[in-house]
């Protein structure tokens, strides 16, 4: 090998060191708020050893794309615009959504018409055309690479299995005996309940490393069949009991998961004029209301929706579990949900969400949880939108559930996820009747405000006509998160709980539910509430949900509602620490375990 090759191969190594080490910093920068001196901070002051353990993971996956590539200058262009595109990602969900990027989240990057929507036109395109070159990259060099000397190709090959043998170890992150993970645990601070927190502590790679193959729940202990038959017989025996009371008429069920809809004036430092859900709180005067604890601000649809139909608690996952319908649902045969409830008391289930079918995995996870049909925005009949707005309405939606009701002699469950009121906001309307200040963008929020206005003045009208019908209808109503709209100062001035508490209502076209309307609940409390109050039968899990929801009917991780007040962490009794075990363990039988808890306890107890 001459001095010239020598000379340009030990500058390409050293350019391959330093190019990963300005990468980690620039994602350092991105997830600091784009803070310059705390992400120098972060580097050199605050936690150096695991900056530095990030470098290495980047200078192995620079290393790998240089394998492949083959040229230097192209495997720098392409590396590039990979982790350029990955903080701006970074960036914008913290910005969002107070939340880091995720391994899972990269699977969006062919979510085209969502991308669009949440940055815009400008950045989109811009996006769409760096991907476009770095793919153009990524063919071209692979092309050139076939010229190189059989000698290079040896390094190249050797290179190439050996850097994809060490990502694939890295990977392997949540393993205990990872070397990579215990080198970062000489230092590191892994905040369970806060993913935020980890990314902050550990930096941008660590955390990210910490969300590859995870496993949806620890086991709890005790777990055994014996233990799961113990529970089913239980309780199965208490909702027996209970069944001999109820109803045998079955109502209409409609769920509604309604985009950000939240009241803007119950936050500290926000101002509206107006009341943007006064027909909202006229309705929820007439119904069983309160307010949704939400384990989300800013965005988390399908994790509030995984509760509201499953029943099963977002607290009890492992930290790492954020996404259950993209990570955990879709490699399930079945799961037990209201959907399949139902379904075994010939409802017929049908979901509708007026987008793209693929976001979340939403056909595979419908399907999973036993929906008969799923209908998306290519089958809304008259799909009309409200002036510039690019979803289509609330009212179009509740037009066709209405024509599906009238017509049908069948019980009906239909679950609908809402879009009108989705991000962004600004240019949906040529004016609104409302004026919100105090959030740090007026326009955005007077928009927003105009949005859940034509939403609970649609709500309103929609449960007119079901009122109409010879059948019973009930609906639950809520909103999933709050928007992202709101400035730093205004998040500083509220607590954590303000933020994450949205709007819900029961309502029933045939009984009065209108005597209680200050609840508390967690959405994975909606079917049991909704069951008990209707005098509907129930099954022995729905009946294990209403005993802890007895004595802690909100709770997420970090925040608890107990014996009235809000606590980091309630401090139950011994008698309630064993019935939330019991749903511990059930929970943690069907996501993780071996299935002990067959259908039947999710089914009518007889």
């Amino acid at each position: 090998m001459s001095k010239r090759i020598k000379g340009l191969y030990f500058l390409g190594m050293l350019w391959s060191m330093i190019l990963p080490f300005l990468s980690n910093l620039y994602l350092q920068w991105c997830q600091n708020n784009l803070s310059f001196a705390a992400a120098i901070q972060f580097a050199f002051s605050w936690h150096t050893s695991k900056f530095f353990l990030g470098v290495l993971v980047l200078w192995v996956l620079f290393l790998f794309i240089w394998s492949i590539l083959g040229k230097l200058k192209y495997s720098s262009l392409f590396f590039v615009i990979s982790i350029g595109l990955i903080g701006f990602a970074d960036y914008q969900k913290m910005s969002l959504r107070s939340e880091p990027l995720y391994p899972d989240d990269l699977k969006m990057v062919v979510q085209w018409q969502m991308l669009h929507d949440i940055v815009g036109t400008p950045i989109f395109i811009l996006c769409v055309v760096m991907i476009f070159i770095g793919l153009g990259l990524l063919v071209w060099s692979m092309y050139c690479s076939l010229r190189l000397q059989k000698k290079m190709q040896f390094v190249r090959v050797s290179t190439l299995l050996i850097s994809g043998g060490l990502l694939g170890y890295a990977s392997n992150f949540n393993d205990d005996t990872n070397l990579l993970r215990q080198a970062f645990n000489q230092s590191a601070t892994w905040v369970s309940y806060s993913q935020e927190m980890n990314y902050y502590n550990v930096g941008f790679i660590g955390g990210f490393l910490y969300n590859f193959h995870v496993e949806a729940m620890e086991e709890p202990s005790g777990y055994s069949e014996e233990a799961i038959q113990k529970i089913v017989a239980k309780y199965t025996k208490l909702a027996s009991e209970n069944n001999q009371e109820t109803d045998t008429e079955q109502p209409n069920i409609i769920y509604i998961q309604s985009e950000s809809f939240s009241d803007p004036s119950r936050l500290i430092d926000v101002d509206v004029s107006g009341d943007p859900l006064s027909s909202y709180k006229k309705l929820a005067s007439k119904s069983f209301s309160g307010q949704m604890l939400s384990q989300n601000y800013g965005g988390g649809t399908a994790n509030i929706e995984f509760e509201a139909l499953t029943s099963f608690s977002m607290e009890l996952l492992t930290s790492q579990m954020t996404t259950p319908y993209t990570m955990l649902v879709p490699k399930l045969s079945n799961l037990p949900s209201l959907v399949s409830f139902l379904k075994k008391q010939n409802y017929q289930t049908t979901a509708i969400h007026p987008y793209a079918t693929s976001m979340y995995k939403r056909t595979d996870v419908y399907s999973v949880l036993g929906f008969d049909d799923f209908l998306d925005e290519e089958d809304i009949e008259e799909p009309t939108k409200i002036e510039n707005n690019p979803y289509i309405s609330d009212e179009a939606v509740y037009n066709q559930i209405i024509d599906t009701l009238d017509t049908s002699e069948q019980a009906q469950f239909i679950h609908f996820v809402t879009m009108q009121t989705h991000m962004p906001y600004g240019n949906k309307y040529d004016e609104t009747e409302y004026a919100v200040s105090g959030t740090g963008n007026s326009i955005t929020a007077n928009d927003y405000a105009q949005d859940i206005a034509y939403s609970s003045q649609s709500l309103s009208a929609f449960v007119s006509e079901l009122a109409k019908l010879d059948r019973p209808t009930i609906v639950v109503f809520w909103g999933d998160h709050l928007p992202s709209i709101y400035s730093d100062s205004t998040k500083a001035a509220n607590s954590a709980v303000t933020l994450h508490l949205t709007e819900y209502l029961m309502y029933s076209t045939a009984q009065d539910w209108s005597t209680d309307t200050t609840n508390t609940l967690s959405p994975y409390y909606f079917a049991p509430t909704l069951l008990k109050k209707a005098q509907l039968p129930i099954s022995g899990f729905y009946e294990l949900l209403s005993q802890v929801e007895a004595f802690l009917p909100a709770s997420e991780k970090g925040r608890s509602y107990y014996q009235g007040t809000w606590q980091q962490l309630a401090e139950l009794t011994e008698e309630e620490q064993e019935i939330y075990h019991d749903y511990e363990l059930i929970q943690y039988d069907q996501l993780q375990g071996k299935q002990y808890s067959t259908s039947a306890f999710f089914q009518v107890a007889p």
